[in-house]
């Protein structure tokens, strides 16, 4: 499991994505969010903008991601 920090209140889906390494572009992650293969906290998630806020559990291709 990666952990990423963020600086913010919150990060949005698509550029936590992207900024773990997990996709390589925010095309890359506009397509998985919306075929569904991304789950926030369990749950398929299908809004690239979704905030992620410390705590949000992240799963894409057999990675996790945790925010604090």
């Amino acid at each position: 499991m990666q952990i990423f920090k963020i600086k913010d209140d919150f990060i949005k889906l698509g550029q936590a994505l992207k900024a773990a390494g997990f996709v390589e572009s925010g095309v890359d992650a506009k397509f998985a969010v919306q075929d569904g293969l991304v789950k926030v906290n369990g749950l398929v998630e299908t809004q690239r903008g979704k905030k992620l806020v410390p705590g949000d559990v992240v799963e894409y291709d057999g990675q996790t991601l945790k925010i604090e």
